[in-house]
């Protein structure tokens, strides 16, 4: 697979580091962290995922992939690159 960076161009998904769905969110009561950790959904088709691009410009990235293809729709920077 491969994953187009908005700096580097497109890469080897090897050069990345997948951390997962990037909608969950960390919750803050300590009874909620279970399900949080532990129950996650797989859906299938389209879905936004975090990836860092550990041997390229040191970047998050958000993705937009689909899960059935692997194909990629789109891929942006989750903050502004240091400078």
């Amino acid at each position: 697979m491969r994953l187009p960076c908005p700096f580097c161009g497109d890469r080897d998904a090897q050069e990345f580091v997948y951390r997962g769905d990037a909608w969950p969110v960390r919750p803050s009561d300590d009874a909620d962290f279970h399900d949080y950790v532990h129950l996650r959904d797989n859906p299938a088709g389209m879905i936004t995922e975090h990836w860092y691009h550990a041997q390229g410009c040191r970047q998050w990235l958000i993705v937009n992939r689909d899960t059935r293809s692997h194909a990629i729709s789109g891929t942006a920077f989750a903050k502004a690159p240091d400078a």
